[in-house]
């Protein structure tokens, strides 16, 4: 890897009516690599800096309420999930890309699997980490539920004041705690990076609250073995959230999927995944013929 990855500065780009907070790293000539963000720091920039270096462009975005991308009113979101999808294909047109691979984790995997399936002309590769093929709400019969501590903490755990600074850096400490998996959770590290998330996040409240109020739309779990792209399924064997029978599910479903399993590892992306998960994203070709 360069010992130094050109990295531009986070920076508000217009897509349509709403502005989207995005950071470039690497060479606009490599292959892209488009990661839409949901601000919990899945998406280090040492993880982008690896990515750049290993010869891709990076494309890495807060999607709408999240970050400092635009911002609604708690519980009242804007958008519908399909709006999330057009962003990610407006900035495409934006930074003049024909095609991309797309990396999305948790709910971000759902912006990259509608985005594969109704836009296939400008996916030229797929990698769904930690998700799973339906929306909000209960799942499918035939896949795992979340599990109790995530039911219990969401409905039982008062949400906190959130105006109140420390009441909300230990909510989100907490809630970190719940998803980690039995390979261990780091409390400091915990607190650092839901600092940093809070630092940088335009209402909280409604990064937190409101893509579970988004209308989702159609269902698509039916039409993944429509999808012909290369397509890479991480996901964690602990994953409390999106428990693996998800990850398993989908790459059944998805033709010609690989799966890649991580070992003790939660509703998270920690550094310990990384080498894991860069060789087998980086192995993943890209689909460059239609």
């Amino acid at each position: 890897m360069p010992l130094h990855v050109q990295r531009s500065p986070e920076h508000l780009v217009a897509v349509g009516d709403v502005d989207l907070c995005v950071t470039t790293f690497g060479d606009r000539g490599q292959p892209p690599v488009v990661l839409p963000s949901t601000s919990r720091l899945c998406w280090e920039d040492q993880f982008c800096d690896r990515l750049a270096g290993a010869g891709r462009f990076v494309l890495r975005y807060d999607i709408r309420d999240t970050g400092r991308s635009t911002a609604y009113e708690p519980g009242s979101p804007g958008y519908r999930l399909r709006d999330l999808v057009s962003d990610l294909i407006g900035l495409l047109d934006v930074f003049e890309l024909p095609r991309a691979h797309l990396v999305g984790f948790s709910v971000a995997g759902w912006i990259c699997q509608l985005a594969a399936l109704d836009y296939r002309d400008r996916v030229s590769a797929l990698t769904l980490i930690n998700t799973r093929p339906t929306a909000p709400g209960p799942a499918d019969p035939d896949l795992p539920e979340h599990a109790d501590r995530i039911i219990e903490f969401f409905t039982k755990a008062p949400a906190p004041d959130w105006s109140d600074r420390a009441a909300v850096l230990d909510y989100r400490v907490e809630q970190a705690r719940i998803l980690a998996g039995a390979n261990g959770f780091d409390e400091q590290l915990a607190r650092r990076q839901a600092t940093v998330m809070l630092d940088r996040t335009t209402n909280v409240a409604a990064s937190v609250l409101n893509l579970a109020y988004a209308d989702a739309g159609d269902r698509w779990r039916e039409r993944l073995g429509e999808l012909t792209v290369p397509t890479l399924i991480a996901h964690g064997t602990d994953d409390p959230f999106f428990p693996y029978g998800n990850g398993q599910a989908m790459a059944r479903e998805i033709p010609g999927a690989a799966l890649l399993p991580l070992n003790g590892i939660g509703h998270e992306l920690p550094a310990t995944t990384w080498d894991q998960l860069l060789a087998a994203l980086l192995a993943l070709q890209p689909d460059s013929v239609r």
